[in-house]
Protein backbone atom coordinates (compact mmCIF):
# COMPACT_ATOMS: atom_id res chain seq x y z
CA UNK A 1 0.00 0.00 0.00
CA UNK A 2 0.96 3.68 -0.91
CA UNK A 3 0.06 6.36 1.23
CA UNK A 4 -0.78 9.40 -0.70
CA UNK A 5 -1.22 13.00 0.95
CA UNK A 6 -4.15 15.30 -0.68
CA UNK A 7 -3.11 19.08 -0.43
CA UNK A 8 -5.99 21.62 -0.67
CA UNK A 9 -9.31 21.53 -2.12
CA UNK A 10 -8.43 17.92 -3.37
CA UNK A 11 -9.25 16.80 0.37
CA UNK A 12 -12.86 17.64 -0.45
CA UNK A 13 -13.02 14.58 -2.98
CA UNK A 14 -11.83 12.15 -0.19
CA UNK A 15 -14.51 12.72 2.76
CA UNK A 16 -11.69 15.49 4.21
CA UNK A 17 -9.07 12.83 4.46
CA UNK A 18 -5.26 14.34 4.07
CA UNK A 19 -3.96 11.32 3.19
CA UNK A 20 -5.25 7.78 2.07
CA UNK A 21 -3.23 4.48 0.55
CA UNK A 22 -3.79 2.71 -2.57
CA UNK A 23 -2.51 -0.15 -4.17
CA UNK A 24 0.16 0.85 -6.71
CA UNK A 25 3.12 0.15 -8.48
CA UNK A 26 3.40 3.13 -10.56
CA UNK A 27 1.62 6.66 -10.87
CA UNK A 28 -0.60 5.20 -13.58
CA UNK A 29 -1.90 2.55 -11.17
CA UNK A 30 -1.78 5.27 -8.57
CA UNK A 31 -4.34 7.62 -10.37
CA UNK A 32 -5.89 5.02 -11.58
CA UNK A 33 -6.88 3.66 -8.50
CA UNK A 34 -7.58 6.59 -6.83
CA UNK A 35 -10.04 7.33 -9.62
CA UNK A 36 -11.88 4.49 -8.84
CA UNK A 37 -12.11 4.51 -5.36
CA UNK A 38 -12.72 8.31 -4.95
CA UNK A 39 -14.65 9.32 -8.14
CA UNK A 40 -14.83 12.88 -7.53
CA UNK A 41 -11.42 12.86 -8.14
CA UNK A 42 -11.34 11.39 -11.72
CA UNK A 43 -11.95 14.90 -12.80
CA UNK A 44 -9.32 16.68 -11.65
CA UNK A 45 -6.83 14.15 -12.76
CA UNK A 46 -8.05 13.80 -15.72
CA UNK A 47 -7.39 17.53 -16.60
CA UNK A 48 -3.84 16.93 -14.68
CA UNK A 49 -2.14 16.36 -11.52
CA UNK A 50 1.26 16.74 -10.12
CA UNK A 51 2.81 14.16 -8.04
CA UNK A 52 5.39 14.26 -5.34
CA UNK A 53 7.40 11.14 -5.06
CA UNK A 54 10.34 11.80 -1.74
CA UNK A 55 10.00 15.56 -2.46
CA UNK A 56 10.94 15.38 -6.44
CA UNK A 57 7.76 16.32 -8.76
CA UNK A 58 6.42 14.72 -11.74
CA UNK A 59 4.00 15.69 -14.24
CA UNK A 60 2.69 12.79 -17.12
CA UNK A 61 5.54 10.30 -15.63
CA UNK A 62 2.86 7.54 -15.93
CA UNK A 63 5.37 4.38 -15.16
CA UNK A 64 7.89 5.94 -12.66
CA UNK A 65 8.06 2.81 -9.99
CA UNK A 66 6.60 3.97 -6.17
CA UNK A 67 8.36 2.00 -3.73
CA UNK A 68 6.63 0.75 -0.68
CA UNK A 69 8.28 3.40 1.74
CA UNK A 70 7.92 6.49 -0.32
CA UNK A 71 6.26 9.64 0.11
CA UNK A 72 3.85 10.70 -2.39
CA UNK A 73 1.78 13.97 -2.72
CA UNK A 74 -0.76 14.93 -5.32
Amino acid sequence: MVAVTLWGSLRRFTGGEGQVEVEARNFKELLDRLAETYPGLKPQIDRGVSLALDGRIYREAWFTEIGPDSEVVL
